[in-house]
């Protein structure tokens, strides 16, 4: 069987930078299975894959080792592809997910994406994430993440925490983050029980991010920075229960799959 296959840099204007993201557009489901064993081929942080329906596409997203049920950065690559490379000609792309109605569409430049929020409760900081990165932070929430809040711009830029100790976890991953000098705010993202030890640009991450920091910082429109070393600037916003987040993307490579 030959498949195509796009591989994409999310939330990047040129090459190597913001997130790598593999796409796979199918004309029908392949086994389950199959789909995993090519994720874990590609070895990036999600494969994404899209099936056309009556009203748009239903999309899935793969990491190396696990499905997941929400991922932005490889929502973003599938719609540039859909647009770019493949001559989409509607103004919005629909994708059906397990986390619901998504839509992504061209605005000033970017692509935007239209996501439900997750608004992270606070909670208890378990000790382990706190020995993970050796200091206690400002606040801890959790969705389907913890979103842990530090005071220093600097530590988030620096700190390397212990990934066997965050793998522990009962949750998928870990977002920190803190209010920035130059941006609204600064985010890191790890996720090494998924096979991801850190993500470069994480665009689920700020359906949780947004709500906080929105409330937080008392405004709706907010520019931030995932510091990965890849790195990525995100323009966020949010609409009621909804967050619509920006970004470019690069398409680094074209090519076909056997299997």
């Amino acid at each position: 069987m030959e498949l195509a296959l796009y591989q994409v840099d999310a939330f990047a204007k040129h090459a190597f930078s913001g997130n790598p993201a593999a796409v796979c557009p199918l004309s029908e489901w392949l086994p389950e299975h199959l789909m995993q064993s090519i994720a874990q081929e590609n070895n990036l942080a999600e494969t994404a894959f899209f099936v056309k329906e009556d009203n748009g596409f239903h999309i899935r997203w793969f990491t190396p080792t696990k499905e997941v049920n929400l991922c932005g950065h490889a929502t973003l690559a599938s719609a540039y592809v859909l647009f770019e490379q493949l001559n989409y000609s509607e103004d919005v792309i629909n994708f059906q997910s397990k986390s619901g109605l998504l839509r992504v569409k061209r605005a000033d430049g970017l692509l935007q994406l239209d996501f439900p929020t997750q608004v992270a409760i606070p909670c208890e900081t378990p000790s382990a994430l706190t020995q993970a990165f050796g200091k206690a932070p400002l606040a801890c929430l959790k969705n389907e993440d913890y979103l842990v809040v530090y005071e220093d711009e600097d530590f988030i830029n620096r700190v390397e925490p212990n990934l066997a100790l965050l793998e522990t976890l009962d949750l998928r991953g870990v977002i920190i983050t803190s209010q920035s000098a130059h941006y609204d705010f600064v985010n890191r993202v790890f996720a090494p029980k998924y096979g991801i030890n850190e993500d470069p640009v994480t665009g689920s991450a700020f359906t949780k991010l947004i709500p906080y920091w929105a409330d937080a910082l008392n405004k709706e429109t907010l520019k931030a920075k995932q510091v990965s070393k890849r790195g990525g600037e995100v323009t966020c916003q949010r609409v009621k229960d909804r967050v619509l987040i920006s970004g470019a993307c690069n398409l680094y490579m074209v090519g076909k799959i056997y299997v």
